[in-house]
């Protein structure tokens, strides 16, 4: 009897840090990593930088849960959640999120970089406090801004092993941020779409509601055209080769495909077969951008000869 009711709390938590959610961010965390160096990167900062923001996005997650307690408590998708049906208390809630914080903080400051901690620490506040608290209930662009900070993972991958010390660190790890940045309108309004009603009725300002779907529709589309001109932006500016931008480009068009037929989809749950498709869109561009990292030396082109200077 103990052991049973020991494991349901314990699940309960581990639902609290949206582990699905969490993994697709710290996956983009981890090739940022590696898209950061020419070899591997240095064992401690990376194992200890991807715990690091590990436990800062779950926390994030946790706040999630506690703003949100009464939405969810509304919404059919979420009336599942751990506060929404009294699994666990506000206060447990709370003490669990500012421990896994801390231990974020606590393992960035002293065993990576302060520039990781202090970055991870925004994009933390930003997501569990600005778009959650503020951003989520205030304007139906709430996931276009509050997008900045859920888009941080592979800036914060990369700030881990490099300190940002670098010519081009800044540069290319935005790069990142901006395909993540990008991507995440088109694929939350498809679900907003299939959600709106429950979004309505919680009185949540997303784009389906305040503007319509019709309008929602076309927002998407104008968003995946963009999404085409970021992926293509690694190989133009010479961080990734014609692996990655075979990968992306068909990638795109898929995804150009579910927005455009979104406009006038065959069902209902068109859009949520959108939403699902933009998750495998964006863990397979990471993929190809690691992949590509790995394969770029051995693709380039050997010379026929080459000539050398006399004297």
């Amino acid at each position: 009897m103990n052991m049973r009711t020991t494991a349901l709390p314990m699940r309960e938590y581990w639902a609290l840090t949206k582990p699905r959610v969490v993994a697709l961010i710290v996956f983009t965390a981890f090739v940022g990593m590696f898209l950061a160096v020419p070899g591997l990167p240095p064992l401690r900062e990376s194992v200890f930088g991807f715990m690091g923001i590990w436990l800062a996005a779950s926390s994030a997650a946790a706040i999630n849960h506690l703003i949100d307690q009464r939405i969810d408590r509304v919404m059919a998708r979420t009336a599942h959640r751990p506060l929404a049906t009294g699994a666990l208390k506000p206060a447990q809630v709370l003490a669990f999120a500012v421990l896994l914080g801390a231990l974020s903080m606590t393992i960035l400051i002293a065993m990576v970089n302060p520039i990781t901690a202090a970055l991870t620490f925004a994009s933390l506040i930003g997501y569990a406090i600005v778009y959650t608290a503020w951003l989520k209930r205030a304007t139906p662009q709430n996931i276009v801004i509050g997008g900045i900070a859920g888009a941080a993972p592979p800036l914060l991958g990369w700030a881990a092993v490099t300190g940002m010390q670098n010519q081009w660190d800044w540069a290319h790890a935005l790069l990142l941020v901006l395909i993540i940045f990008v991507w995440t309108p088109p694929h939350f309004w498809a679900l907003a779409i299939f959600r709106r009603d429950d979004y309505a009725r919680a009185l949540v300002p997303m784009l389906p509601v305040t503007h319509g779907v019709e309008y929602t529709r076309w927002q998407i589309v104008l968003y995946t055209v963009l999404l085409v001109v970021a992926t293509v932006m690694p190989w133009a500016v010479g961080m990734s080769g014609l692996f990655y931008l075979g990968g992306a480009l068909v990638l795109d068009a898929v995804f150009l495909w579910y927005a455009w037929k979104l406009l006038d989809p065959p069902d209902e749950f068109f859009a949520m077969r959108s939403f699902n498709y933009s998750i495998v869109c964006l863990m397979a561009l990471f993929a190809f951008l690691l992949v590509d990292h790995w394969l770029l030396p051995w693709l380039a082109p050997v010379p026929a000869f080459e000539l050398q200077r006399v004297g």
